[in-house]
């Protein structure tokens, strides 16, 4: 009995030195790992203090580039409006520099849209670098509980089935290529074609800000071509969908002027009214002021009188 004691005595002592090597092993390695995460994250930090430090310069560049638009903007508008004045003088030349002008205003507003776009982009940037420096929770190598890694049969999830692939749609052109490109169509006089480029504009980028002016542009073309009961469907689609769009006043001045030309009378001046009170101090606010003036009509509705019982 003392025999087969000491001889368990011993066999357990070998056991204990045999194990100990490959327990320091393993705490070993556990060590290596934190140390390589800690580096890891010091040079996530370093590259998230030199991602900030690029995107302040980028968000500048950006702001000052806006603040360029906007100056150009207002001497666009200064410009419109001496043209305008020259315009009621009469002259043919006149009308077609006042399309042109119409067209740089057009330039500038895309370029606008552009730089608030690309400044949203960079603060998607910045915000995603920040999330990326968050740590994780958990411990390193536990993502899951042992045996749970999607293997059938170790107590995880069957591998998941792969699904068939939806055929590829076929990708629209990005919006100010195709904006643009359907401005060139109609300063050409490409009606048709043009019509179709800024119903694409609608079709695949609906909540763009240039969606609202694609939606002009339709109104335009079919005033253009004479057809005035659909010039003023599309109008009123910019009034209703886009009333803050920036071609807002210009799409009721057109409706009222299209109203006019097919003897809607009431119509025309109820929408040159309205688009003086809406945006008065705009420069289509003058020319409904102008043109209702000429026809002898009182720029404020007369109020109903009224007799109280």
């Amino acid at each position: 009995m003392r025999t087969m004691v000491a001889s368990l005595t011993v066999a357990g002592g070998l056991l204990l030195f045999a194990a100990a090597p490959q327990a320091h092993a393993v705490s070993k390695e556990i060590i290596q790992l934190q140390t390589q995460v800690q580096q890891l994250q010091d040079a996530l930090e370093h590259l998230q203090q030199t991602q900030d430090q690029q995107l302040s310069v980028l968000n500048h560049v950006v702001q000052q580039m806006s603040d360029s638009v906007n100056r150009m903007s207002s001497t666009v508008t200064t410009l419109q409006q001496q043209v305008q004045a020259q315009n009621e003088s009469g002259g043919g030349k006149i009308d077609q520099l006042s399309t042109q002008m119409q067209g740089i205003n057009d330039s500038v507003d895309a370029l606008r849209s552009r730089i608030d776009k690309l400044s949203a982009q960079l603060q998607s940037v910045q915000s995603q670098l920040q999330n990326i420096n968050t740590p994780a929770t958990g411990t390193p190598g536990q993502t899951g509980a042992p045996g749970t890694m999607g293997q059938p049969g170790a107590g995880g999830s069957p591998e998941p089935t792969q699904q068939p692939q939806a055929p590829a749609q076929p990708q629209a052109p990005p919006v100010n290529d195709l904006y643009q490109g359907a401005l060139r169509d109609y300063n050409a006089g490409r009606y048709d074609l043009a019509a179709g480029e800024f119903q694409d504009v609608l079709k695949y980028y609906p909540q763009d800000d240039l969606a609202g002016n694609a939606q002009f542009y339709l109104g335009e073309v079919a005033y253009r071509q004479g057809k005035y009961s659909d010039a003023i469907k599309a109008y009123a689609q910019v009034l209703a969908q886009f009333p803050g769009n920036v071609k807002a006043p210009a799409a009721q001045l057109h409706k009222g002027e299209a109203e006019l030309a097919i003897d809607q009378r009431e119509n025309g001046i109820r929408d040159l009214r309205s688009l003086i009170g809406r945006y008065p101090q705009t420069p289509e606010a003058a020319q409904a002021r102008s043109r209702l003036n000429g026809m002898g009509v009182r720029i404020a509705a007369k109020p109903s009188a009224y007799r109280e019982e």
